[in-house]
Protein backbone atom coordinates (compact mmCIF):
# COMPACT_ATOMS: atom_id res chain seq x y z
CA UNK A 1 0.00 0.00 0.00
CA UNK A 2 1.04 3.59 -0.53
CA UNK A 3 2.54 5.36 2.18
CA UNK A 4 1.24 8.53 3.35
CA UNK A 5 3.65 11.51 3.12
CA UNK A 6 2.97 15.21 4.29
CA UNK A 7 3.28 17.78 1.34
CA UNK A 8 6.34 19.12 3.33
CA UNK A 9 7.99 15.36 3.13
CA UNK A 10 6.56 15.56 -0.43
CA UNK A 11 8.34 19.16 -1.35
CA UNK A 12 11.62 17.71 0.60
CA UNK A 13 11.73 14.66 -1.36
CA UNK A 14 11.50 16.95 -4.46
CA UNK A 15 13.94 19.14 -3.70
CA UNK A 16 16.54 16.80 -2.57
CA UNK A 17 16.29 13.71 -5.04
CA UNK A 18 16.51 13.70 -8.98
CA UNK A 19 14.45 10.93 -9.41
CA UNK A 20 11.55 12.34 -7.17
CA UNK A 21 8.24 13.50 -9.38
CA UNK A 22 5.03 14.76 -8.55
CA UNK A 23 1.64 13.86 -10.62
CA UNK A 24 -1.37 15.82 -9.92
CA UNK A 25 -4.13 13.79 -10.54
CA UNK A 26 -7.04 16.48 -9.99
CA UNK A 27 -9.14 17.90 -12.90
CA UNK A 28 -8.21 20.13 -15.40
CA UNK A 29 -10.55 22.74 -14.14
CA UNK A 30 -8.91 22.66 -10.88
CA UNK A 31 -5.62 22.87 -12.17
CA UNK A 32 -6.87 25.87 -13.81
CA UNK A 33 -8.83 27.06 -11.18
CA UNK A 34 -7.21 26.59 -8.03
CA UNK A 35 -3.78 26.31 -8.47
CA UNK A 36 -1.24 23.80 -9.04
CA UNK A 37 2.16 23.13 -6.82
CA UNK A 38 5.37 25.19 -8.09
CA UNK A 39 8.13 23.15 -8.45
CA UNK A 40 10.51 25.53 -9.87
CA UNK A 41 13.20 25.46 -7.07
CA UNK A 42 13.43 22.07 -7.78
CA UNK A 43 13.96 22.50 -11.59
CA UNK A 44 11.24 20.59 -12.36
CA UNK A 45 7.60 20.76 -13.13
CA UNK A 46 4.40 19.03 -12.07
CA UNK A 47 2.98 16.17 -13.72
CA UNK A 48 -0.55 16.21 -14.90
CA UNK A 49 -2.53 13.40 -15.37
CA UNK A 50 -6.57 13.67 -14.49
CA UNK A 51 -7.75 10.66 -12.29
CA UNK A 52 -11.22 11.61 -13.20
CA UNK A 53 -12.51 13.92 -15.93
CA UNK A 54 -15.14 16.91 -15.18
CA UNK A 55 -17.46 17.36 -15.21
CA UNK A 56 -18.55 13.72 -15.00
CA UNK A 57 -16.20 12.35 -12.98
CA UNK A 58 -16.18 9.44 -14.71
CA UNK A 59 -13.23 7.03 -14.15
CA UNK A 60 -10.14 7.85 -16.37
CA UNK A 61 -9.67 4.31 -17.90
CA UNK A 62 -6.12 5.70 -19.92
CA UNK A 63 -4.57 6.51 -15.98
CA UNK A 64 -1.47 4.09 -16.31
CA UNK A 65 -1.25 4.80 -19.42
CA UNK A 66 -1.07 8.78 -19.16
CA UNK A 67 1.39 8.30 -16.48
CA UNK A 68 3.80 6.47 -18.18
CA UNK A 69 3.64 8.87 -21.46
CA UNK A 70 4.25 11.85 -18.51
CA UNK A 71 7.55 10.76 -18.29
CA UNK A 72 7.71 9.16 -15.24
CA UNK A 73 9.45 5.17 -14.97
CA UNK A 74 8.95 2.43 -12.99
CA UNK A 75 12.42 3.54 -10.97
CA UNK A 76 11.04 6.79 -10.29
CA UNK A 77 9.70 8.13 -6.55
CA UNK A 78 6.21 9.16 -7.55
CA UNK A 79 4.18 11.62 -5.10
CA UNK A 80 1.01 11.58 -5.83
CA UNK A 81 -1.28 14.49 -4.89
CA UNK A 82 -4.75 15.52 -5.40
CA UNK A 83 -7.33 18.04 -3.26
CA UNK A 84 -7.04 16.32 -0.24
CA UNK A 85 -5.50 13.07 -0.43
CA UNK A 86 -8.37 10.60 -1.45
CA UNK A 87 -8.15 10.38 -5.42
CA UNK A 88 -3.99 10.78 -5.07
CA UNK A 89 -4.14 7.77 -2.67
CA UNK A 90 -6.14 5.36 -5.05
CA UNK A 91 -4.15 7.05 -8.08
CA UNK A 92 -1.14 5.80 -6.28
CA UNK A 93 -2.51 2.32 -5.22
CA UNK A 94 -3.19 1.54 -9.19
CA UNK A 95 0.21 2.38 -10.09
CA UNK A 96 2.07 0.40 -7.64
CA UNK A 97 -0.42 -2.86 -8.64
CA UNK A 98 0.96 -1.65 -12.05
CA UNK A 99 4.37 -2.15 -10.94
CA UNK A 100 5.86 1.23 -9.77
CA UNK A 101 7.97 0.66 -7.06
CA UNK A 102 8.32 3.74 -5.07
CA UNK A 103 4.50 5.55 -5.03
CA UNK A 104 3.52 8.19 -2.19
CA UNK A 105 -0.23 10.03 -1.70
CA UNK A 106 0.44 13.69 -0.27
CA UNK A 107 -1.34 13.54 2.70
CA UNK A 108 -3.93 16.20 2.82
CA UNK A 109 -3.58 17.21 -0.98
CA UNK A 110 -3.25 20.36 -2.53
CA UNK A 111 -5.81 22.07 -0.23
CA UNK A 112 -6.91 19.55 2.54
CA UNK A 113 -10.15 19.76 4.43
CA UNK A 114 -12.63 22.44 5.07
CA UNK A 115 -12.18 24.79 7.90
CA UNK A 116 -14.93 25.57 10.50
CA UNK A 117 -16.51 28.24 7.74
CA UNK A 118 -16.05 25.46 4.77
CA UNK A 119 -13.13 26.68 3.14
CA UNK A 120 -10.47 24.83 1.68
CA UNK A 121 -6.72 25.39 1.81
CA UNK A 122 -6.29 26.67 5.44
CA UNK A 123 -6.46 23.99 7.78
CA UNK A 124 -3.92 21.42 6.03
CA UNK A 125 -2.05 20.36 2.64
CA UNK A 126 0.24 21.79 -0.13
CA UNK A 127 -1.15 25.53 0.35
CA UNK A 128 -1.76 25.77 3.97
CA UNK A 129 1.95 24.48 4.73
CA UNK A 130 3.04 27.16 2.75
CA UNK A 131 4.34 25.53 -0.09
CA UNK A 132 4.86 27.07 -3.43
CA UNK A 133 2.31 26.86 -6.02
CA UNK A 134 0.74 29.42 -8.80
CA UNK A 135 -2.52 29.98 -10.81
CA UNK A 136 -2.24 28.61 -14.37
Amino acid sequence: MAEDVSPKQAWQALLERPDAQLVDVRTDAEWSYVGLPDLSAANKRVLLVQWQSFPTGAPNGRFVEQLGASGVSRQHEIYFICRSGARSLAAAELAEAAGYKQVFNVSDGFEGPHDADGHRGTVAGWKAEGLPWQQR
